[in-house]
């Protein structure tokens, strides 16, 4: 019987990760011949690939000819952490949709646009169909307005100036003045309702979260027929966003 085989790996990608490390041993930088030295790489590898990461910004040469760390990096360390965070909620969003039969999701309010981070749905709680994007659609979506309601004067008309209200259903609040009047009247109320007004047949509750000083929104939806369950859903939202703000506020 023949030796077993092992993974296929690409040595190229090894040799770029290597030089990258041996990049990062060095605070103040290093030039390619000595990083070559200290990766084992022949000269002519070791430029060729930090000419490859330079250029798209995994790392950056100085004028004395140095390399450091490149600003690609420090977006990939955000969006790794922003995975690890999610990872551990995302338990959290998959109890809330069995015990509601419902499918949860999770926005947060950043760069002046409401965006949706995580659906956790299943096939006993199908997701609402994201017809038009979140981010044109905070006016109409519970998780959008939820955020809204949170936000101070200022930031709220910041986001109203740059965003149309757009007439999604019949139940679509399409006035400026009459959307923040709703939000003010429910400043006090514990979760935001989105009552067909995203999508007919469909209604939606959401409460707020934070991760950190990032403001979002937790929610679910549910078919229009199971409305009645809104006060239920409204109670155990927000035991769930205590425990979700908690998770995202931890230090990884």
């Amino acid at each position: 019987m023949g030796a077993r085989e092992g993974p296929t790996l690409i040595t190229s990608v090894q040799r770029a990760f290597r030089l990258m490390e041996a990049v990062g041993a060095h605070e103040g930088g290093a030039p390619a011949k000595q990083l070559a030295r200290e990766t084992g790489l022949a000269p002519a590898t070791a430029y060729h690939l930090l000419r490859t990461l330079a250029h798209d910004g995994y790392v950056r040469k100085l004028e004395d000819g140095s390399f450091v760390l490149g600003e690609r990096l420090g977006s990939l360390h955000t969006v790794s952490r922003t995975q690890a965070l999610l990872s551990r909620v995302r338990p959290m969003l998959g109890s809330l949709r069995d015990d509601l039969s419902a499918a949860a999701y999770l926005t947060f309010y950043e760069d002046g646009e409401i965006r949706v981070a995580e659906i956790v749905d299943g096939p006993r709680a199908p997701r609402a169909e994201l017809w038009v994007g979140f981010e044109d659609a905070g006016h109409a979506t519970a998780l959008g307005k939820c955020v809204l309601r949170e936000l101070d004067d200022e930031a709220r008309q910041e986001y109203l100036s740059r965003h149309s209200l757009a007439d999604l259903t019949p139940r679509t609040v399409t006035h400026r003045e009459e959307l923040l009047r709703r939000l003010d009247a429910v400043s006090d109320a514990p979760a935001v309702t989105d009552l067909e007004e995203y999508s007919l047949g469909v209604v939606c509750v959401a409460v707020p979260v934070y991760r950190g000083d990032t403001l979002g929104s937790l929610g679910i939806s549910l078919r229009a027929d199971r409305s009645s369950r809104i006060g239920e859903a409204s109670v155990r939202l927000l035991t769930a966003a205590n425990r979700v703000t908690r998770g995202l506020s931890l230090t990884i």
